[in-house]
């Protein structure tokens, strides 16, 4: 059947079979993205993880008070007694942009119940524009296999499933459209469309950043870019023009936002526009002033100049600092060799370096496709109008770029995804090209078999990492509840224990109460509850989450004395374990460790600036007499151990052993009727869980303000 066959007209725009097949691959691939990101739904209708919450709290309050005031707001719930310049440090473009689609498409409906689709939305829709943007590279056909493969990648849906009102869907959807518009201008030679695509594609990729500050690695390839051009276009007075179009419309919206501005401009992420721009501009007329056969070699030995001296203001600023350098997990990214010696940064989970099998397990198959892509593209360069020299230059800098900055931390794997969907996608095209338009022999006899058999295999090379492993794939790895029906433990299941708790502090509290936590679930108790916390996930002032620390690892006594330094009313904590299937007596055992509390303590105390030996055993988890006894976060956790067990023979030990783990049995040391420093007043649904459950424990204690000691 011949695809351009014509079926319908509609002004002077043909609509042709093999229009339809586009449609029909675009909604396929929007429908999945759309349904394995909706999976977490299946536990309950909530936002996912921590941020997502002040996100809500932060189109709420514009919705409930207007743009201007937005600018204006300081949150007086987050970081007491310090507050927070929202404007200054946020992703204001997720705000402002969840309120204004809101306000358009949300028909009055509930904002908490918009904010949960609107990840999933957007991340789905970008499935659309990473075609649009690889059709831009290499044509329809790896147009549509980089669609089908964004909507299935497992690092991209993991970062943007239902509930997670986060910085990446709506980060990513902004800048993978900044740079389509970027790339559908410079192939474009009608100054009236060039122009205006370059202003907003300058536009889009700052509102990408101020939505994901992570958004300036899609900066990095472009400014790269950016120095190729002389040597790989002819048309320098074409790029003279559009390129400083670009940059300056870039430079000028960062100015529109606070957070960015003179920070961005003079940064890195400037920079990394600015001076490749004045070096084309310069090379162009470097190599103009030059004979045709000293023109390259001129340009390049400016180009080596550049780069050396670039270098060198990098190393010196290092030390000097007199260009804003941005924080430490960015500079990470680009030197994935650099190390910190801040336990904070350490703690956070999607700060981990990428392992070999996390690559593996997110890529697998893809990694073939891209390296053959690479190779493929490599090879028919010089000899094959498939894809223009310009537009291969910018496939293999976005897809290294991305590849090597992922290698950082986990969290940056949807650069190194975005970056083989797009090269294995060119490959998977140029070789289908090149099979079936004969360039591989074929004799006529096998022609038929062979060509059902390269369909076939690719189609079963890609499908395979949708099915296995069966415990890490795509749709068993995204089939997690929300964070806040689990505590972000280990458990796959869904209480309302959190929810509860967060209801009781909202109702029981007075409404100026100040709740002393971990940073984790401060931004549950400033949405959820209502109530001003002392730290939340922003992590703006270290020394504040280093003293709650403190206060933790202290005496009672000197914990409670901290805390009310802090004006503290309220204590939460989060301890998570199982309770066994069998008690001793009357009284019911348990494990724990899971995700809460019990199993941060490490960090905690690494934080705290405090040895690890003197609260913990050699494996590095299990308490000490010393933790349990001498501890406020020892007497807090309503749990007193009653020895070892180790679990393969059933040996017991009242004293720790390695390989052992600690059975526990429920001990509430700090009643509501004593005269302790603290008082438990409210313990959450699952304290008292049946034999086998899992416990959630969120433990509210009131801080005894009478105490004497």
């Amino acid at each position: 059947m011949n695809s351009h066959v014509r079926l319908f007209s509609i002004g002077k725009f043909d609509f042709k079979l093999n229009h339809l097949l586009i449609i029909a691959i675009l909604s396929i691939s929007f429908s999945m993205s759309f349904l394995i990101r909706s999976q977490p739904a299946s536990y309950g209708w909530e936002l996912n993880e921590f941020d997502p919450f002040f996100n809500y709290r932060a189109t709420q309050y514009i919705i409930d008070n207007g743009i201007d005031s937005y600018f204006e707001w300081n949150d007086d719930l987050s970081w007491y007694p310090h507050g927070r310049d929202v404007s200054q440090t946020s992703q204001v473009m997720l705000h402002l942009t969840a309120a204004i689609t809101y306000w358009i498409f949300g028909a009055g409906g509930n904002l908490y119940d918009f904010t949960i689709l609107f990840p999933v939305i957007f991340g789905s829709l970008t499935a659309i524009l990473v075609f649009a943007l690889v059709r831009t590279i290499g044509g329809n056909t790896a147009g549509l296999f980089s669609a089908l493969l964004f909507s299935v990648s497992l690092p991209i849906i993991i970062r943007g499933q239902i509930g997670w009102f986060k910085s990446e869907p709506l980060g990513l959807f902004f800048s993978i459209l900044a740079i389509y518009l970027f790339l559908s201008a410079l192939i474009s030679k009608n100054y009236k469309v060039t122009i205006p695509k370059m202003v907003a594609s300058g536009i889009f990729i700052i509102f990408g950043l101020s939505a994901w500050g992570g958004d300036q690695f899609f900066i990095l390839p472009l400014g790269i870019f950016f120095l190729t051009l002389p040597f790989l276009r002819a048309d320098h007075k074409f790029l003279i023009l559009i390129i400083p179009i670009f940059t300056v419309s870039s430079i000028l919206t960062s100015l529109a936002f606070e957070r960015l501005g003179t920070y961005f401009i003079m940064g890195l992420g400037g920079l990394s526009l600015i001076v490749p721009t004045i070096f084309l501009v310069t090379c162009i007329a470097i190599q103009r002033k030059s004979s045709d056969n000293t023109k390259q070699r001129n340009g390049l030995l400016f180009l080596i100049a550049i780069l050396i001296i670039g270098s060198s203001i990098l190393v010196i600023n290092v030390d000097s600092q007199f260009i804003p350098l941005p924080s430490y997990r960015y500079l990470n990214a680009i030197n994935p060799f650099l190390t910190t010696t801040d336990p904070l940064i350490d703690s956070v989970a999607e700060h981990a370096t990428t392992t070999i099998e996390q690559s593996f397990l997110f890529h697998s198959i893809l990694m073939i496709f891209a390296g053959l892509g690479i190779w493929i593209i490599l090879k028919n360069s010089s000899k094959s109008n498939f894809i223009k020299n310009d537009m291969i230059s910018f496939a293999l800098i976005i897809g290294l770029v991305g590849v090597y900055v992922s290698s950082a931390f986990v969290r940056l794997e949807v650069f190194a995804s975005l970056s083989v969907i797009i090269l294995s996608s060119l490959g998977l095209s140029v070789l289908l090209k090149e099979f079936y338009t004969n360039k591989i022999e074929i004799k006529k006899s096998k022609n038929l078999i062979l060509k059902s058999s390269f369909i076939l295999g690719v189609i079963l090379l890609l499908t395979t990492p949708l099915i296995f492993p069966i415990n890490g794939n795509v749709f068993s790895t995204t089939n997690n509840p929300p964070t806040i029906l689990n505590g972000g433990t280990t458990f796959r299941i869904s209480t309302t224990d959190w929810i509860d708790a967060l209801d009781w502090i909202k109702n029981n509290t007075e409404k100026d109460a100040i709740i002393a936590t971990w940073w984790d679930y401060g931004y549950w108790i400033e949405t959820k509850a209502e109530r001003a916390s002392l730290a939340d996930n922003s992590t703006l002032i270290d020394s504040i989450i280093k003293k709650i620390a403190s206060a933790f690892l202290s005496s009672p006594n000197e914990g409670r004395n901290i805390l009310l330094e802090m004006e503290s009313d309220y204590v939460v904590v989060f301890i998570a374990g199982q309770r066994l299937e069998v008690d001793n007596g009357d009284q019911p055992l348990y494990v724990l460790g899971g995700g809460g509390d019990e199993s941060k303590k490490q960090w905690f105390m690494r934080i705290a600036n405090e040895p690890l030996a003197k609260y913990l055993h050699s494996d590095g988890i299990s308490g000490t007499d010393y933790f349990w006894n001498e501890t406020l976060l020892g007497k807090m956790t309503p749990f007193t151990l009653l020895g070892y067990v180790n679990m393969a023979n059933n040996q017991q030990s009242q004293t720790y052993q390695p390989g052992f783990t600690g059975i526990y049995t429920k001990d509430i040391k700090l009643t509501e009727d004593g005269n302790g420093p603290l008082r438990l007043v409210y313990s959450s649904p699952s304290f008292d869980v049946g034999k086998g459950g899992q416990v959630l424990g969120v433990f509210v204690y009131e801080i005894n303000k009478a105490h004497v000691p």
